[in-house]
């Protein structure tokens, strides 16, 4: 069944079409009778309801019947003759390619509808019902498959109609579509997805294990930030529950290499990335991390996990907007507005001792995991709050088994630092100093690609500017104290963070400047990127600043700028000229 943002896809797909018939100025009743057919079609979808199966199944039929009946009418000769027709005849065309859009997206949500039936009730479904979700989205992924491949040829098709009729309404319209007919294939290449991989992800076929990581980003990591505390994820037999939480050191210490990442991780990262759980996840590159940490749990146990899962107190915040507020066993109530700063600030402020500090942050995971097991979620007011979650990587998968985590890598939830040749900047703070400060830590990327040369080549500039935002109050000294004060003593709230720039494939630097100076930096190689880094020390609500400008292969490839999942969202402007490229800002916030 469609969900309500699909409803709405749809919905301005058919309203931009509407009124396309008359929109030369065509009085033909061939004309109005197509534009009525789409009127209908987009006023009965506009109607349907979730908690209505039936009715939703019955107006899905009868869009369905007004969307054939206008690709039947822009299919036959009338039509046709007006499509060779001078000046209107390209628009006629598009019109026509709207129409057959319009039929094609009913038929597969009337699809969608019939194989989602069986998985709606009136109040959604929870944990409990995993056993009988699992197997119905497990009938539903041929469906599902079908769909999602008629609406990447439905898109194919429309976009090969004209873009350029001379009619205004008419080309805004194809444009609109066009990208609305993308959004929702993306969202069904989404659903496809959990499709094949929850069935046998979440035990339905035996039993699995995951390291299930809590990841703390008031100390950055490349992943997002610190492990603070760790648990064992079992699902199975139709349920799913959190074993043995415990904080980061209840995992031994160890000097014995758990994983081999290869010489290049080696020789950034060192051996402690792959033998400590506190350096484990300096990499972006999540399945570094979990190999990493499934290698430590059998290192300790002699078990080995099925895969690994993180996520961080953002994403908490994200559950709690599904499940709602929670209570402790103490009494105090935690929310989505409040997860972050009790977690993050507050319990510092709070606990003195680190041990009780640990305590009560694994009573928050604890009590929001199993609050999740027990709720039942509305797949309409969830879909869009899941899909945050994983665009933000607040939630990151590894699996084990080579076909799922091939999927899994194709998706942000697989973390993946991509090795292929395209525009890309990406920016990583790994924290150095063992402080927590990087809760107030503000992060901004300007990604301009220049004209494209003749020689293959693109100039490129990334600038990149960090504030330390520590407020004028005390803080707790275990969020100040720095490990490299033995050395000497830097004013309070001075951080040292270590940063790195990651450069499209082939990219070459030019120059580097920090803080508007001339710089040395280290250039290394992570997974085919050239990377280059630095150690930053930031004094109290100071701001430092790093430009690169770079020569990379010119690419007609979308520019990729993944984000660090860190407490404040990264502020990025992207800018782009030359070539096949038009000359674009946009300003985004992650």
């Amino acid at each position: 069944m469609p969900s309500k943002k699909r409803r709405r896809v749809v919905a301005g797909l058919l309203c931009s079409s509407a009124g396309l018939a008359l929109a030369a100025g065509w009085s033909a009743h061939l004309g109005l009778s197509v534009r009525d057919h789409l009127q209908a079609t987009r006023d009965v979808l506009v109607r349907l309801r979730m908690s209505d199966p039936v009715g939703a199944a019955g107006a899905l039929a009868d869009a369905k019947r007004h969307a054939a009946e206008a690709r039947r009418l822009t299919s036959g000769l009338d039509w046709s003759l007006l499509a060779h027709t001078p000046v209107v005849g390209e628009g006629a065309t598009t019109v026509r390619g709207l129409a057959d859009a319009a039929a094609e997206l009913t038929s597969a949500l009337t699809d969608l509808q019939q194989a989602g039936a069986g998985l709606m009730t009136a109040k959604g479904l929870s944990m409990d019902d995993m056993g009988t979700l699992l197997a119905g989205l497990e009938s539903a992924a041929p469906v599902l498959r079908s769909a999602s491949d008629r609406i990447d040829l439905t898109r194919s098709r429309l976009a090969a109609t004209p873009g350029d009729t001379g009619m205004e309404e008419i080309d805004q319209a194809r444009a609109t579509a066009l990208d609305q007919v993308e959004r929702l294939g993306g969202w069904l290449g989404a659903a496809e997805d959990a499709a094949a991989l929850l069935p046998p992800m979440l035990g339905h076929h035996g039993p699995r294990r995951y390291f299930l990581a809590f990841q703390t980003n008031a100390e950055a990591r490349g992943t997002g930030g610190l492990v603070g505390a760790f648990g064992i994820l079992k699902a199975g037999h139709g349920h799913i529950g959190i074993q043995r939480l415990s904080p980061n050191n209840g995992l031994e210490s160890g000097s014995a290499q758990v994983a081999d990442h290869g010489p290049d991780f080696l020789a950034r990262y060192g051996s402690s990335a792959v033998s400590l759980l506190s350096n484990s996840n300096l990499s972006p590159h999540f399945p570094y991390a979990a190999t990493t940490w499934t290698g430590l749990w059998r290192r300790q146990t002699g078990r080995q996990l099925d895969g690994a899962i993180a996520t961080d107190p953002v994403g908490l915040s994200y559950l709690l907007k599904l499940i709602g507020p929670v209570k402790l066993p103490s009494g105090e109530t935690v929310t989505t507005e409040n997860v972050v700063d009790l977690t993050e600030r507050a319990a510092y402020a709070r606990y003195s001792d680190p041990v009780e500090r640990k305590r009560f942050l694994i009573t928050v995971a604890a009590t929001v995991s199993e609050a999740m097991t027990r709720t039942r979620l509305d797949p309409a007011t969830a879909f869009p709050i899941l899909s945050k979650l994983m665009n933000e990587r607040r939630m990151q998968i590894w699996s084990r088994r080579d076909a799922e985590q091939q999927r899994l890598a194709a998706t942000p939830f697989g973390g993946v630092l991509p090795e292929q040749p395209g525009p890309f900047a990406g920016l990583v703070i790994n924290n150095s100093a063992g402080t927590k400060l990087d809760y107030y830590l503000d992060r901004s990327l300007h990604y301009e690609l220049g004209t494209c040369r003749s020689d293959g080549q693109q100039p490129t500039r990334v600038r990149i500017r960090l504030d330390n935002d520590v407020p004028r109050v005390k803080l707790p000294s275990y969020v100040t104290d720095r490990l490299d004060a033995w050395k000497h003593r830097p004013a309070v709230g001075s951080n040292l963070v270590w940063v790195s720039f990651y450069a499209a494939v082939g990219a070459k630097l030019n120059a580097v400047r920090i803080d508007g100076k001339p710089a040395p930096i280290i250039q290394e190689v992570e997974r085919s990127h050239p990377v280059y880094s630095t150690v930053l020390k930031f004094a109290p609500r100071r701001t430092r600043t790093l430009e690169f400008d770079m020569l990379e292969p010119a690419s007609a490839t979308p520019p990729v700028i993944p984000v660090q999942p860190l407490v404040r969202p990264q502020q990025t402007r992207l800018t782009l000229y030359g070539g096949s490229c038009t000359p674009a800002d946009r300003d985004i916030e992650r």
